[in-house]
């Protein structure tokens, strides 16, 4: 049942992603954010009613999982695209690690949140938060002016409005074109193929390697919540190096110095495991913000939404395929050998990508094509 929840979690986002970015870049992204949120909140409504009359089924839960997970395959595009159209160019890299910062909180602060609360509350009470914060996310979006990107001016010019698949194709033709895009998605796509099974082999790693239990398996998930919040506010603050490029690329070497100690760390030393995992938290905004900044400052604004799906459904996709093999891998070798082996690869992919001038030098395009961004809405 767990295995199914995963899957029905992920599909939407792998499946719809490119449609929905697509949709994003022709209708209004705030609409877009503002019917997301309200979408899940009706179904975690009705979700809550059912439990509350004793009538819910597991299929009644897989189904809201999924229409959550339609909500952010159209939330996350909407969200990365009006981002670059509000915050100017030099302060996106900071907007990212805040965000990231954000995202740390949330990952230290909900398990135990949600532990407390389920001791407290039944889960229609629950879920009734969970409605509450979706209207306190909708609620702000009532009074902030989200300005529209002019569609290009190709498009503007044809009498035929091009169809879904075209947009689709167009985005996909697009990042084929920009120099240095390519390398750079297949390298993040790679990136998380090789570090997301590290999550779900912890729990083995710590009981049965290191011979603990539930309490050190929180402290190395708590480790990670710290560092990701460390490392997204030094990023804020400081802003990363003047190429985003260079910052991201050394972030992935500090991504895989971190794995690569939680694997090689002995049996009688955890301690060294905790070391791994703040700095592999730390480094995971450093990796992640800069990285983003880059796609938002130089993607068209009238793009940003397909590209940024694309990106999204594929790093998603690498989340099965990479625990598919994963967990063979790790029955014939070692629990272990994931880690120190896919922190290896992290170390070699960052450092060759140093080397190669049409990743290094990707900030320095410039979109012939490129749309002035409008004042208002």
């Amino acid at each position: 049942m767990l295995a199914i929840a995963t899957l029905v979690g992920m599909l939407p986002q792998i499946v719809i992603g490119p449609f929905a970015g697509a949709l994003v870049d022709r209708w209004n992204r705030r609409i877009i954010m503002m019917v997301a949120d309200g979408t899940i909140a009706t179904f975690s409504l009705l979700l809550a009613y059912l439990f509350a009359t004793g009538a819910v089924q597991i299929w009644h839960v897989y189904a809201v999982m999924a229409v959550r997970a339609l909500g952010g395959a159209f939330h996350f595009p909407a969200m990365s695209a009006s981002t670059p159209l509000m915050v100017p160019k030099e302060q996106l890299t900071r907007v990212n690690g805040l965000n990231q910062a954000l995202q740390g909180v949330n990952s230290l602060v909900a398990p135990p949140l949600g532990a407390l609360l389920l001791s407290i509350l039944p889960t229609q009470g629950i879920l009734l938060i969970d409605v509450g914060t979706a209207l306190l996310a909708i609620l702000p979006l009532l009074f902030i002016s989200i300005p529209q990107p002019q569609r290009h001016e190709e498009l503007q010019q044809q009498k035929v409005k091009p169809s879904l698949l075209h947009d689709i194709r167009d985005a996909l033709i697009y990042i084929r074109s920009t120099p240095g895009f390519t390398a750079i998605i297949f390298m993040a796509l790679f990136l998380n193929f090789l570090l997301v099974p590290t999550s779900a082999l912890t729990p083995l790693l710590v009981t049965k390697h290191f011979g603990k239990g539930a309490i050190e398996l929180g402290l190395m998930e708590s480790s990670i919540g710290i560092g990701i919040i460390s490392g997204g506010i030094l990023l804020s603050i400081w802003g990363g190096f003047k190429k985003k490029i260079v910052t991201s690329v050394a972030g992935i070497v500090g991504l895989g110095m971190g794995v690569m100690l939680i694997g090689l760390a002995p049996a009688h030393i955890f301690a060294l495991a905790i070391a791994g995992s703040i700095l592999l938290g730390f480094m995971i905004p450093v990796a992640n913000g800069p990285v983003g900044a880059l796609m938002q400052s130089i993607v068209r604004p009238d793009m940003q939404g397909r590209v940024m799906s694309w990106l999204n459904s594929g790093a998603t996709a690498m989340a099965p395929l990479g625990l598919l093999i994963a967990g063979p891998f790790s029955d014939w070798l070692g629990i272990r050998v994931w880690f120190w082996a896919g922190g290896i690869l992290c170390v070699m992919i960052a450092v060759t990508a140093f080397f190669i001038p049409i990743i290094m030098n990707v900030e320095n395009y410039k979109d012939p094509t490129q749309i002035p961004i409008p004042e208002q809405a």
